[in-house]
């Protein structure tokens, strides 16, 4: 990765916890980002509220699991939009769901090819 990259994904990191923050009331306390060609990957460690992890904890996991399905569906527009204004680039896809135990999510976004054609291609 080089020093450009290195910014970009540092940057999509704060803006994913911070995004994550705002609408769930707290962040994920670590995160990753990995930058290829074509996509973004953000990953998110200990996400959970402490509502959340009390739901978990008392075997409603799967409720836990629904309700970020909600969050992530409602922050989809702003999380595209934030990636798109640090990269530059347009999102053609965004994807995104989270693990119970242990405590990981991820965000990935499908950048249109630099070719600027609009198409994906496999390599």
């Amino acid at each position: 990765m080089n020093a450009l990259d290195g910014k970009l994904a540092l940057a999509i990191s704060n803006s994913v916890v911070q995004c994550t923050r705002e609408y769930t009331g707290r962040g994920p306390t670590k995160a990753r980002t990995t930058i290829g060609d074509d996509i973004i990957v953000t990953k998110i460690e200990d996400t959970l509220t402490r509502g959340e992890r009390s739901l978990a904890d008392s075997g409603k996991g799967e409720m836990v699991t629904d309700i970020r399905r909600c969050f992530q569906t409602t922050m989809r527009e702003e999380l595209v939009s934030r990636v798109e204004g640090i990269t530059g680039r347009t999102v053609v896809a965004f994807m995104s769901d989270n693990h119970i135990e242990p405590d990981i999510g991820v965000e990935i976004f499908v950048m249109e090819s630099q070719s600027g054609d609009g198409h994906v291609s496999a390599r």
